[in-house]
């Protein structure tokens, strides 16, 4: 019995033994995976199955949906005589496969894992069925909500016909043209972009209960070969397959994501074998070192590029693989790992594991018993009208402006002599887009055929600007037309296809006046691309992969006319000339070397009135700062961050602001601050000291000779990092703690090749824990939010950004906030902090968290760690004095953002959480004299400040890095007193 529950236990680390794992996949999580109930169904199962029979669940056996006596007598020996676990039907009709499923569901004891290859919906296998864009459309939208929404939808429809696992989505990077596989499949060739979307479109599936498989792994797109056909072969290193290729696996399995799927590829950096058959990489990298702990297929086994291996079900499942798919003999390979076990290349152990992870997922899929699919309305209930808006919504989304030279668009609707010239395999191609744009300005029509070009070519010398209109493959018949417009008249592209393979348009592309791609001829989309033209409609999308070398993924430019980003600030009774005179305390700044760049952000009843960024990165540098650039927000992420999960769990009743700390972070029970209460960290008044310097528990102290600072410079001592302290010129840290690269037992980033153990994080609460209790009066102390993020992870039972990311950013789409911003964003666009940070080997601090003790505790931490805009901070506190609500959505109860707004500790001008302003002592005020008593919000080190006034609904923001190049010695943001005065003018620009 004991080695029963062992066994069962060790369910999650089968062939997985990671000692830094992923969380257990939300499938799990929602299904039930991890209940008694759960248990016992999979261990009954278990215990009446032979050998034989727990093989054949570890089988998904592919057939055709052609509903014969023929291939009913297969589904039937494969299920009946091979106890399969699941089955893959190949592309057919919908009712076919219906009722085929419905047949061998009646067949099967213990139900079947019906898995559908479905990467852009049913329609990629079902005729009939709706027809979502490709992954490479899919790739350009920006807004990964809809992505989310989109993979939603397609678990619905998978649920509709029976389906529990989707084989996608892909997460391939498509960084090569000539990859006759992937291209299309992939959502692009920047690998944060494709990750973002893989993570949302399989968070969406799995959200909808249905199980995602992220593929191909560890990474196809780059290959010039067929693995249908043939074995590719990745002759990368490891540095490179960390950066592309791997990166949206790892994202994936950050994000709890529960299928994986092996690739037929040859990759020598990473093993000998094929990647679907090696040990290497499906045990070692995949499982043990990235941490998965889902289920592991194996690509069709019946493709070219691994069927020859003899046995292959055996040593795939040898490798590590949970799931064999589509191997081309049942029979053969059935009794190919019978004989393995036989022999002592598989344990029979091995065996019953792999078949209870299996039985735990069909548990968790709810096949607990045998599901029936309704035939009738079928049809009906998948092409929904509420689906069919999707897709175009979808398809409006992707609408990507590729090129706008000279702002020629929107075009000037006073404009005569523009002419729409289409080009497709029938006249009525582009119709649509004429129809709709010529009621918006004077237009006039030609379409070309391969028998007129001369004499289209001899009409288009009367237009001024044309608008070249292509919807299918034919315009390389028109090449010599094409060439000779740009020369002489502007010349707007407009596609309306999907563009397979756009090198050879680099030529028409260089000298346009603009490029719009709209990838689809659809209807509804040429209406929307009129707008975009005519300036009635918004267009986001971004290139997703590149154009040879003329544009990059994520080139592309806004269109959004109609709408101003800053309101006119009379319109809420502001007056914009006093406004006006921030620009000028900014630029005050810059000039005294307070910060070398800022944003500015004030809202007025929910609108934005003044939205500016100021400055450079750096003092040495000219790269200007931009209104989406991020900074790090320093202390100001204990109210845009922890302050809101602590609200937003108190909302749902999880705990009591006088509950003891210690009863969510175990750690501090029998110690002295077992009894301190959650609303005494809120209010600072734990009795905790202000700070403690953890990392010193890193350092190696036999590395260098005496004391580590010093008041004073001398021999050893030469790095002064504060204005009367010196550091010890070389250092290192204990090997156990430090490494230069990540693996499963150092995966806390905390800069550049320093990793810290996992054991690290531990350590800190232990330290917290160990820390002599000081008095309970009023002591700002960023321990206090440490010990309250601990208590959101363990009531929530996720790490805290992920909580905020699915509870407030995602919802709230703060896009450019996160935790850990070098995940998601390039380091180009995180405006450093420090030039040179002694504690990290003197590397300057771009995209890593400058606090100390959030970094030594891998960039998430309850003190500091979030990097954001302006513009996305002002949402929060916009939020918050909207009782809980933003956009229409509400986030917070109007209680709960009333209680942490008003209440005010007795001994000090703290509130729960938040800053205010002194109201007794003005001269040591954080804001502004004319800031009225019901303000709150919070300062960080960084230089950034937010400050939230629900009397006169006002939101000012304001971030820099005055840290930079050092902080000790750049103080003038505090002695120009730059924040309060902006604050001052905003409270003087109000019109009485």
């Amino acid at each position: 019995m004991k080695k029963n529950g062992l066994i069962w236990i060790g369910l999650w680390i089968i062939g997985c033994v990671a000692a830094y794992a992923q969380p257990m996949p939300g499938v799990l999580q929602e299904g039930g995976g991890d209940t008694r109930e759960c248990k016992n169904w999979v261990e009954a199962r278990l215990a009446g199955m032979t050998l034989k029979e727990k093989i054949g669940q570890l089988f998904i056996h592919t057939v055709a949906p052609l509903n014969t006596s023929q291939n009913k007598n297969n589904i039937y020996a494969a299920v009946k005589e091979y106890k399969i676990g699941g089955l893959l039907f190949s592309g057919g009709q919908l009712s076919d496969q219906v009722n085929l499923t419905n047949y061998a569901q009646e067949l099967a004891e213990v139900p079947l894992l019906i898995t559908f290859d479905g990467e852009w919906g049913l329609s990629m296998r079902l005729k009939d069925t709706p027809r979502f864009p490709r992954n490479r459309v899919l790739g350009c939208i920006q807004d990964n909500k809809l992505i989310y929404e989109y993979g939603r939808e397609v678990a619905r429809q998978c649920k509709e016909i029976g389906v529990q696992i989707n084989f996608a989505p892909v997460a391939d990077v498509d960084v090569n043209p000539r990859n006759p596989v992937i291209n299309t499949r992939s959502f692009g060739g920047d690998p944060r972009n494709v990750a973002q979307k893989v993570v949302a479109y399989a968070r969406g599936l799995e959200d909808g209960g249905v199980l995602s498989v992220c593929k191909h792994f560890p990474g196809h797109g780059d290959t010039e070969v067929d693995s249908h056909k043939a074995l590719p072969v990745l002759g990368f290193d490891r540095v490179r397959l960390d950066s592309v290729e791997l990166y949206p696996f790892k994202e994936a399995i950050r994000a709890g994501l529960g299928g994986m799927m092996a690739g037929h590829l040859e990759v020598p950096a990473l093993g000998r074998n094929p990647a679907s058959i090696s040990s290497a990489i499906v045990s070692d990298l995949l499982c043990r070192d990235l941490g998965f702990r889902g289920l592991v297929f194996t690509d069709a086994l019946e493709m070219k590029g691994i069927s020859q291996n003899k046995n292959v079900c055996a040593q795939a499942l040898i490798a590590g693989n949970d799931l064999l798919l589509a191997p081309r003999n049942l029979k053969r390979e059935l009794d190919g790992v019978l004989e393995a076990v036989r022999n002592g290349m598989l344990s029979e152990e091995q065996i019953t594991e792999k078949c209870r992870k299996v039985l735990t997922y069909k548990y968790a899929l709810g096949l607990t018993t045998p599901p029936h699919i309704q035939l009738s309305g079928l049809e009906q209930r998948l092409n929904r009208s509420e689906t069919k808006a999707l897709i175009l919504r979808l398809h409006k989304a992707a609408v990507t402006v590729l090129s706008n030279q000279d702002n020629i668009l929107p075009l000037d609707s006073d404009m005569e002599g523009t002419v729409v010239l289409n080009i497709g395999k029938t006249s009525g191609s582009g119709l649509a887009f004429y129809q709709r744009l010529r009621h918006m300005m004077p237009l006039s029509r030609l379409v070309a055929r391969t028998d007129s070009i001369e004499a289209v070519k001899r009409k288009l010398q009367d237009y001024r600007r044309v608008i070249a209109v292509i919807s299918s493959d034919d315009y390389k018949k028109y090449e010599s037309l094409l060439k000779s417009l740009s020369a002489r008249l502007p010349v707007v592209y407009v596609y309306f296809m999907p563009l397979r393979s756009m090198g050879s348009l680099k030529g028409y592309w260089k000298d346009a006046a603009a490029v719009v791609l709209g990838h689809t001829d659809d209807s509804g989309v040429q209406e929307h691309v009129a707008d975009v033209l005519a300036g009635k409609a918004v267009a986001d999308g971004r290139l997703s992969v590149a154009v040879s070398d003329l544009f990059k993924p994520g080139d592309g430019v806004t269109l959004a006319p109609g709408k101003s980003v800053v309101g006119k600030p009379e319109d809420h009774g502001m007056d914009s000339r006093i406004l006006k005179k921030i620009d000028k305390i900014a630029e005050e700044g810059i000039q005294a070397q307070a910060y070398p760049g800022c944003q500015v952000v004030i809202l007025k009843d929910g609108q934005p009135v003044y939205n500016k960024a100021f400055g450079t990165f750096t003092y040495e540098s000219n790269r200007r700062v931009k209104k989406d650039d991020l900074f790090d927000l320093a202390s100001l992420t204990k109210t845009t961050a922890t302050l809101l999960a602590v609200m937003k769990l108190y909302d749902q009743g999880r705990f009591g602001l006088t509950d003891r700390i210690s009863q969510y972070v175990p750690a501090l029970k029998g110690t002295d601050k077992e009894r301190v209460t959650i609303e005494e960290l809120l209010l600072h008044q734990s009795g905790i000291p202000a700070f403690w310097p953890f990392y010193k528990a890193a350092l190696d102290t036999d590395s260098y000779e005496g004391a580590f600072y010093k008041a004073r410079p001398d021999d050893h001592h030469h790095r002064q990092i504060d204005t009367r302290l010196y550091v010890i010129d070389h250092f290192e840290y204990k090997k156990e703690c430090m490494a230069d690269s990540f693996s499963p037992d150092y995966p806390l980033q905390v800069a550049d090749s320093m990793f810290l153990h996992r054991s690290f994080r531990d350590s800190v609460i232990a330290q917290i824990g160990r820390i002599p209790l000081k008095d309970r009066n009023y002591r700002y102390s960023c321990l206090n939010f440490m010990l309250l993020k601990e208590m959101v992870e363990h009531i929530s039972k996720m790490p805290m950004n992920l909580f905020l990311d699915k509870e407030f950013y995602q919802p709230m789409s703060m896009d450019r906030t996160a935790y850990l911003p070098l995940r998601k964003f390039k380091k180009e666009e995180i405006v450093p902090t420090v030039k040179a940070d002694y504690l990290r080997k003197g590397s300057q601090l771009q995209g890593y968290v400058h606090d100390e003790s959030a970094a030594f505790l891998g960039g998430v931490s309850g003190n500091a760690g979030l990097f954001s805009t302006a513009s996305d901070v002002a949402k929060v506190y916009q939020m918050l004095i909207d009782g809980g609500v933003y956009e229409g959505k509400r986030y917070l109860s109007k209680e709960t953002c009333r209680l942490f707004l008003t209440h005010t500790s007795k001994i000090s001008r703290r509130g729960l959480g938040f800053d205010k302003p002194d109201m007794k002592n003005r001269a040591k005020s954080p804001c502004a004299e004319e800031a009225p008593e019901v303000v709150v919000g919070h300062t960080g080190f960084t230089g950034t400040c937010a400050w939230a006034d629900p009397e006169n609904r006002l939101v000012f923001v304001f971030l820099s890095n005055r840290v930079y190049p050092r902080p000790f010695d750049h103080k003038q943001l505090m002695k120009l007193n730059i924040r309060p005065r902006m604050q001052q003018v905003m409270y003087q620009a109000l019109m009485k």
